[in-house]
């Protein structure tokens, strides 16, 4: 499951080029709050890892770029505001897999139309999220955390549940290794928006107090060792694109 940015209908756009309709972003922004700080030996560690992960894969990154490129109209890099450690916003990156010629809710369910087919494919193996790494570089995003909410979403949050916005998010984590099957609950719903936050956020965030109630490298490296065989089980998950 993802998100899609809408910024408000004063002329703004997104970042995939849609007007929003909505107005959600017309709220004033969240109250800053105190960040929960990353230990120097998760920050170590995220920089490390990160790096040696950029420099295998850039062979990778730069076929996805082209192949991205080459299949729909519009940039390779997909930027949008999310929300990071303290309530405060920043830039994430992400290979683009949706058109940019249509509009919709901010949420992108297992079989979105407005997904392009090379989008349905980087979507299912998590390699629109290998830009991200660069997020981790810059301390926008660590390995392991709650999974980076889009501004417009966080805004809605119910109050009681926006305490996990004073940790710095992750590029995977529990919530991230159920993905797909989040996407595919979004399927079919008339309010999408609505479910997800009445009823997929509670869980999400009981599931990340959890984990960070007892975070530490070894449970870093832990989901980071877990991830890959996640994104390789798409081979043969009916569950839908993450």
């Amino acid at each position: 499951m993802d998100t899609t940015g809408h910024l408000d209908a004063t002329g703004h756009l997104d970042a995939a080029g849609h007007l929003d309709t909505t107005g959600h972003l017309r709220q004033k922004a969240l109250p800053r709050m105190t960040p929960a700080p990353v230990t120097l030996s998760r920050r170590a560690l995220d920089v490390v890892v990160a790096l040696l992960l950029l420099v295998l894969l850039s062979p990778l990154l730069v076929l996805v770029a082209v192949l991205v490129r080459a299949t729909s109209q519009g940039p390779a890099i997909f930027r949008q505001r999310r929300m990071g450690e303290g309530a405060q916003e920043f830039t994430l990156y992400k290979f683009r897999t949706m058109r940019q010629d249509v509009g919709g809710p901010g949420l992108t369910g297992a079989s979105d139309a407005r997904v392009t087919g090379t989008g349905r494919l980087l979507r299912r193996f998590g390699l629109d999220e290998l830009p991200q790494f660069f997020n981790v570089l810059r301390g926008d995003m660590t390995l392991v955390g709650p999974r980076p909410e889009a501004v417009e979403l966080a805004h809605r949050y119910p109050a009681e549940y926006r305490w996990v916005f004073r940790h710095r998010p992750g590029l995977t984590g529990p919530c991230q290794l159920r993905s797909r099957r989040d996407a595919a609950l979004l399927d079919g719903r008339p309010d999408p928006e609505g479910y997800y936050l009445e009823v997929m956020v509670p869980r999400r965030c009981a599931m990340d107090a959890r984990l960070l109630a007892h975070i530490s490298v070894a449970t870093v490296l832990l989901f980071v060792a877990r991830t890959p065989w996640y994104l390789l089980s798409a081979a043969w998950d009916e569950g839908g694109g993450s």
